[in-house]
């Protein structure tokens, strides 16, 4: 069992999906975490009632909204004092192709780019800063996809642009700060069956047909990968890519 005892996390999208398992499996670990939720607090009110007040802090942001990354991570620090790391998990992944009208087509480009990568990078850049203020260092795990480097259907192709970016972030932080004992690292899932995946993998009877597992994974699965990631066990593995995706690599 890894041991977070003493640590504190930021863990962005954190009511719901990959996000609520990963918070839960934090502080099983003995971690305290911020969980950041948006427009429905889901899993919050629950984890908050089950490890106390002095464990569960949570903090309501939309990040489509400019500065709302910066803001967010600071509402973190005037909780905990000093974070020690910070899993950005929130994400959002409209569907809308060319074929589309081109208001939503540019819309959803916006706002997409706007979570998915902007927010991402304010949140980034208000750890880095943090973490080299008193020279301890810190984590970083961003979710990516599969998509990032395998493309994904037309009508997610602004989802997996973005997810492209994602990787590209961190690996450029993980270069980047390493001298300043920053670690970065990319968690890239398939398929994983949460409330917001299941149904779309139900629509498509074909969905799993290229996952040689035949399934996607639970959200624990990711979670339990990002507790490692954040143990401090794997330094050297700054800037890979954990891909979680039953070996569906190719087609």
């Amino acid at each position: 069992m890894i041991d977070l005892s003493g640590k504190t996390y930021l863990v962005t999208g954190a009511s719901k999906g990959i996000g609520a398992a990963t918070a839960r499996v934090l502080l099983h670990a003995g971690a305290r975490v911020i969980l950041h939720w948006n427009s429905a607090k889901g899993a919050v009110d629950a984890m908050t009632q089950e490890f106390g007040e002095s464990r569960v802090h949570s903090v309501q942001a939309d990040l489509g909204q400019r500065n709302a990354g910066a803001e967010l991570f600071q509402a973190a620090v005037n909780w905990a004092g000093r974070v020690d790391g910070i899993v950005n998990n929130a994400a959002t992944m409209p569907y809308s192709g060319p074929e589309d009208e081109y208001a939503k087509w540019d819309r959803d480009w916006d706002h997409v780019w706007q979570v998915n990568v902007r927010a991402m990078a304010d949140l980034c850049r208000a750890a880095v800063l943090h973490f080299k203020a008193d020279g301890k260092g810190g984590m970083i795990v961003n979710l990516a996809s599969r998509a990032a480097f395998r493309g994904d259907m037309p009508d997610a192709m602004h989802y997996a642009a973005s997810k492209g970016a994602v990787v590209a972030l961190t690996r450029t932080l993980a270069k980047g700060y390493a001298k300043d004992g920053i670690r970065a690292y990319v968690v890239a899932p398939g398929w994983v069956m949460t409330e917001r995946v299941a149904p779309r993998i139900k629509s498509l009877p074909t969905a799993l047909s290229d996952v040689p597992m035949g399934e996607a994974a639970p959200p624990e699965e990711v979670g339990n990968i990002i507790a490692f990631l954040l143990s401090g066990l794997a330094h050297h593995a700054t800037g890979a890519t954990i891909d979680i995706n039953g070996a569906s690599y190719f087609h």
